[in-house]
């Protein structure tokens, strides 16, 4: 391909003596003259002190930059922010995580749309800014690759962040002192890397590498090894192949793109958070996705893999023995997998599966199909009178497939963790948490910690909890979100009193309040939409513009 179509955007900015005043800035920071005829290629850093997620991928932007250049580009880093789900959970700042991915696809948009970069490498650490820098590099639809930051490792004693929350229930019941508590604070979170089970983080780069967004292995790397510095340079090298091969993203997240990426996702166990990411993914680049799809797929997919929270181990244990390429090898052998997707190393997904060796003999982190965890997904589309528009859990069945009981509502997540810690939530208890989807929080926040106080107390088993809010990867137990239409909007679970009894059912997937209609038309009659919490700033701009959690959260819909 010649030089002057793969410089398509920037030869806008630095070509010809009209643009000598941008050619001097970019002297400034480090242009030479030579490099005004090469591909310039900006690299996303997700870098940020606020989070160990973060913390090493200046290095890795780094390392990334230097393989573009290696390649014959031009790399300039840009920053864009992140936010700790870890740190904000169970706060009001929380409100702002799921916020973030929006600003985060804007930055990114912003930036490489105004400095004319001709393709991209973004690296993302934490849950957040993964889908949001793919959903920036999709809109701008240039040669584009993500670069996971990499796992972390295990703390002592085989811990890691949600042993911490559920730790936190345990003091509360008076299984564990403080000083226990102390001590698993301090030793939990070893260094650099992303919470280390398939909670949403290990969610969402497994399902952007199946997608074929990342490099092979992309997803299932230590954060501190040689293998994720090797993956940033290659990256780096990758977008100059993809701009001779005019290969962009629009080209790669296709409609069975995305089904590759839920079958991987079903097979690993991972997060609920994944269907809400993907369905804003799908929506960035026009390709019509749907709760239903999560469904369907859902029929003919196992859950496979042991690991936290639902299971044994953690991502580093995967990583160990061979990561996810040998799983999507077994899926695709067993006809689960689109292998004629392309990807971003410039070939099919089944080619690059080609000559991936299976899984030790002996492990048994990953099971084969003919013994699987589960026979069909553990996430779960609800639908019923308490969710028309549909709702999302994660039931693994190891804590039953069905729960009914009553209603102990709550306006805020606030009030239902002083109950669940207070003890005055009780067996039997359905907690119902509302006011916290994407509108009435705003910004829909993860429910980590009522579901870890519930665990933490050894109510995992005889306590249910549903929300139009969300949950982190780290939630389990028998857990319902994404109720849409959310309260704020006046779907049914704003009309939910104490008492009512409530019916969850996984394998039928439907989710019921045992009210007539009659009853629930009258307490609409004396429902009063809540005044916005917000009026100024991100949270209330937010607010004004996104959409309901079953299509993606979004907020750049026309």
């Amino acid at each position: 391909m010649a030089e002057d179509t793969r410089r398509r955007h920037s030869a806008q900015v630095v070509d010809g003596a009209g643009k000598a005043p941008g050619r001097a800035m970019l002297r400034a920071v480090g242009f030479e003259s030579e490099d005004f005829v090469k591909p310039q290629v900006g690299i996303a850093s997700t870098w940020s002190m606020v989070t160990p997620c973060n913390m090493h991928i200046n290095h890795l932007a780094e390392v990334a930059g230097q393989g573009v250049d290696a390649a014959g580009g031009k790399s300039v880093i840009f920053n864009t922010i992140t936010i700790s789900d870890g740190i904000a959970n169970g706060t009001e700042g929380m409100k702002y995580s799921l916020v973030s991915r929006e600003v985060i696809a804007d930055s990114i948009e912003a930036v490489a749309g105004c400095q004319g970069f001709d393709g991209l490498v973004t690296i993302g650490g934490c849950d957040k800014n993964m889908p949001g820098c793919v959903m920036g590099m999709a809109r701008l639809n240039r040669p584009s690759v993500f670069v996971y930051g990499g796992t972390i490792l295990p703390g002592a004693g085989h811990t890691d962040i949600i042993s911490v929350f559920e730790a936190v229930g345990a003091c509360a019941k008076g299984d564990m002192d403080l000083i226990e508590l102390k001590q698993i604070e301090e030793t939990a979170i070893p260094g650099p890397g992303s919470c280390g089970g398939m909670y949403t983080a290990n969610t969402m780069a497994s399902a952007i590498e199946a997608m074929g967004m990342s490099l092979p292995g992309s997803s299932a790397q230590n954060a501190t090894s040689d293998s994720k510095l090797e993956d940033c340079r290659a990256a780096g090298s990758a977008v100059l192949n993809l701009l001779e091969k005019d290969l962009k993203p629009r080209d790669i997240m296709t409609r069975k793109a995305f089904e590759n990426a839920i079958t991987v996702v079903i097979a690993l166990g991972g997060s609920t958070n994944a269907v809400l990411h993907l369905l804003a993914m799908a929506s960035t680049v026009d390709v019509e996705l749907a709760l239903e799809d999560f469904a369907r797929i859902g029929q003919r997919v196992p859950v496979l893999a042991d690991l936290r929270p639902s299971g044994r181990y953690m991502m580093s244990e995967l990583v160990a023995i061979g990561g996810i390429q040998p799983l999507m090898k077994m899926l695709l052998d067993a006809g689960l997998l689109h292998g004629e997707c392309m990807t971003v190393t410039g070939a099919s997904l089944a080619e690059n599966l080609v000559n991936v060796a299976p899984y030790p003999a002996d492990q048994d982190i990953i099971r084969g199909l003919e013994n699987p965890i589960k026979r069909d997904s553990h996430l779960r589309i609800l639908y019923g009178n308490l969710a028309p528009d549909g709702a999302v859990a994660k039931i693994t069945g190891k804590e039953g497939t069905r729960f009914r009981g009553r209603a102990r509502v709550f306006h805020s997540e606030e009030e239902a963790q002083a109950s669940i810690l207070g003890g005055t939530v009780v067996a039997g208890d359905v907690v119902v948490i509302r006011y916290e989807g994407p509108k009435g929080g705003p910004g829909m926040r993860e429910m980590l910690s009522p579901t870890s106080a519930i665990m933490g107390r050894g109510l995992g088993s005889d306590v249910a909890l549903i929300t139009d809010g969300r949950f982190s990867g780290g939630s389990h137990g028998f857990v319902v979100g994404h109720v849409a239409p959310e309260a704020a909007d006046g779907g049914p679970i704003a009309l939910v009193l104490d008492g009512d009894q409530i019916t969850i059912d996984a394998d039928a997937n439907t989710i019921d309040l045992h009210v007539s209609g009659v009853e629930l038309e009258k307490r609409r009659l004396n429902w009063k939409a809540p005044e916005p919490r917000y009026k100024r700033g991100l949270l209330a701009k937010y607010a004004r513009t996104v959409t309901s959690a079953s299509i993606g959260a979004v907020t750049d819909l026309p």
